[in-house]
């Protein structure tokens, strides 16, 4: 079963792109603690986070919102992210080699896609934050029957 669970956040003004592309979503920045990576991303003011509890999610305690590729930049730091695979190396799980954090990665669920850590967003643009809990240690099984985490990297 999955739990939602939703906090509210200070919003700020922010830019809502009215490009069809980004039509109703906003400009995120954010990036690693030490600031060496920085990325920009669309996405919506509200997010929908997922709470995994497979081994790595739980032990990095990974929390993340999916975003298409198209939606995603990286601004600076390429040089200085460091990747980590394992299993089906579908995942692949980037972080700063200076400061450790990973602010995004690819998950295995959507290769396509990215996921983006929304504590290492920069304050301002988020409204809201709904979590779900997804049963990672199950993950075959629990992404078969979710009805929509496949479509969230598609445009």
């Amino acid at each position: 079963a999955f739990l939602a669970k939703k906090r509210e956040y200070d919003h700020k003004s922010s830019v809502v792109s009215l490009s069809s592309e980004h039509r109703g979503l906003v400009k995120h920045t954010g990036g690693c603690h030490c600031g060496a990576v920085r990325f920009e991303v669309w996405a919506s003011p509200d997010l929908h986070v997922f709470n995994c509890n497979c081994s790595i999610c739980t032990k990095k305690q990974n929390r993340h919102f999916i975003v298409p590729a198209s939606r995603f930049k990286l601004l600076q730091g390429a040089d200085n992210l460091t990747t980590y695979t394992f299993n089906t190396h579908r995942a692949q799980h980037t972080f700063c080699k200076t400061c450790g954090v990973q602010s995004f990665y690819t998950p295995r669920s959507n290769p396509d896609g990215y996921g983006i850590a929304p504590h290492c967003l920069d304050d301002g643009t988020v409204q809201t934050v709904i979590t779900e809990d997804i049963n990672g240690k199950e993950w075959e099984k629990a992404v078969k029957e979710h009805k929509t985490i496949r479509d969230m990297s598609k445009p």
